[in-house]
């Protein structure tokens, strides 16, 4: 699939490749998956889950936010709100289908999580992936005394990333607009169906955190699904289909 940008009333041009449905899954949901925290489109999950929904003949986006993989900007001038706006543009501008289910993986669910409480009337359903809302207020409660002072004199504190040779940068501006994003201080009441899977062993996302989303978005709606080996990524072949078997389960709920 080539990728398509999306410029119009935009700075930066986002990047994209869509999956049109057939006839045969022309009545499913669409299915937008959103990447998280310094990923790209092009990651194991997104993959398998546009393999996934072709064969089901549905519609898929997935895309790559201001300063992530090809779109444009740059990494160290994005925010959670900036990054919401981005997914929000996707979802208005791009995706076909009225109905849509969406796929967040690690920040990926928090920014799923913004776009239904403000577009309840579009999404269907959300399958959070090891999801990390609020993680910059996480961080911040973690920082050293001298962290917060690299952050109050150079505006940017640099962590090391086990994924990559290129360390995790979190601005001031970050952290800042992350208070104002976070969502983990009030109940709130919702229609659409809630998956969340998450690794017991979870080196980035505390496990617990699931169940403190569920406290928030609903018990009876709000379904966690536990991996006791699973790690953050949730990308080992039995991750991969359990991912599409839970979204799967939502599809089903929401014809």
């Amino acid at each position: 699939m080539s990728v398509c940008y999306w410029s119009e009333n935009r700075e930066n041009k986002l990047a994209y490749i869509q999956t049109s449905a057939t006839e045969r899954g022309g009545d499913l949901p669409a299915v937008l998956f959103l990447g998280g925290f310094k990923s790209d489109m092009s990651g194991t999950k997104a993959g398998y889950l546009e393999e996934q929904c072709r064969l089901r003949g549905q519609e898929f986006v997935r895309f790559d936010y201001s300063g992530h993989g090809v779109s444009d900007g740059a990494f160290v001038d994005g925010t959670i709100g900036l990054w919401k706006r981005d997914a929000l543009d996707i979802l208005d501008h791009i995706v076909t289908a009225h109905d849509v289910v969406l796929v967040g993986s690690s920040m990926g669910g928090w920014i799923s999580l913004l776009l239904l409480l403000e577009r309840p009337e579009r999404v269907n359903g959300v399958v959070g992936v090891a999801a990390a809302p609020d993680f910059t207020r996480d961080i911040e409660s973690q920082l050293t005394e001298t962290q917060r002072l690299s952050i109050e004199s150079d505006g940017y504190v640099e962590e090391a990333n086990e994924y990559s040779d290129d360390p995790y940068i979190f601005t001031r501006s970050l952290l800042e607009d992350g208070r104002a994003q976070s969502l983990l201080h009030k109940e709130y009441t919702v229609d659409a169906p809630i998956t969340l899977i998450q690794g017991k062993v979870d080196n980035s996302v505390p496990w617990d955190k699931a169940l403190r989303i569920q406290k928030c978005f609903g018990l009876t709606n709000t379904n966690v699904v536990f991996v006791d080996d699973g790690d953050h990524s949730l990308s080992r072949s039995q991750d991969l289909a359990l991912i599409d078997s839970q979204l799967c389960i939502l599809l089903k709920g929401a014809e």
